[in-house]
């Protein structure tokens, strides 16, 4: 069998844990994985992380390949520019993309179709192709914009997820939190995982 084939999208907005952690489950689980990040990204990621990320696509696929042990040709990392790459096209065969987390700037350039840069054009094609799109918005408060951009999409199929950890797992700990929102995303995508006890299962 093909390994399941999902899209990721890590973009400017505060909690690139959340890619990150959502990658490494990703990867963990057999996925082949189409990544992108943002140079906004890239200048969180170095702000709210200690990994040390290349800035160049290919040296990061080798250096998140080497951080997070995946297989050879299972990680596969796009520039912005790179309209050559499968994922600009709906002849490929990615089940579904996922935005971790996705900015308000993002949100709205998917929503109104702007296509100017290999993140938004992959989305564009998910959401041409009728495929599974998720949004892992990650701003507050919101304004009337983003909500207008939240409903457009909403009505297209796309699957909105506020960055919002429950509690009532008692996390003790931040990766608890990361582990909650990540497994939230993980369900969307049926892919199994034990990051969290279920709700009534953990008695």
């Amino acid at each position: 069998m093909k390994p399941d084939r999902i899209i990721l999208a890590i973009t400017g907005a505060s909690g690139a844990q959340y890619g990150l952690r959502l990658l490494e489950n990703l990867l963990d689980a057999g996925c082949e994985v189409y990544l992108m990040i943002s140079q906004p990204a890239q200048v969180v990621i170095a702000t709210e992380t200690n990994l040390d990320l290349p800035g160049r696509a290919d040296e990061q696929q080798i250096f998140l390949s080497e951080c997070f042990s995946a297989a050879d040709n299972q990680l596969h990392v796009f520039g912005r520019d790179q309209w050559m790459s499968p994922v600009a096209s709906g002849s490929n065969t990615a089940r579904a993309m996922v935005i971790c987390p996705c900015s308000s700037a993002t949100l709205s350039s998917v929503a109104n179709g702007a296509s100017r840069d290999l993140i938004e054009r992959a989305a564009d094609v998910m959401l041409k192709e009728g495929r599974k799109l998720i949004l892992l918005h990650r701003e507050m408060p919101v304004s009337a914009i983003h909500l207008e951009n939240m409903l457009k999409l909403s009505r297209l199929g796309v699957t909105i997820m506020p960055a919002s950890p429950g509690f009532y797992h008692q996390p003790t700990t931040i990766d608890e939190l990361i582990d909650f929102v990540t497994a939230r995303i993980l369900d969307q995508l049926h892919i199994e995982h034990t990051l969290i006890p279920r709700w009534g299962e953990s008695q």
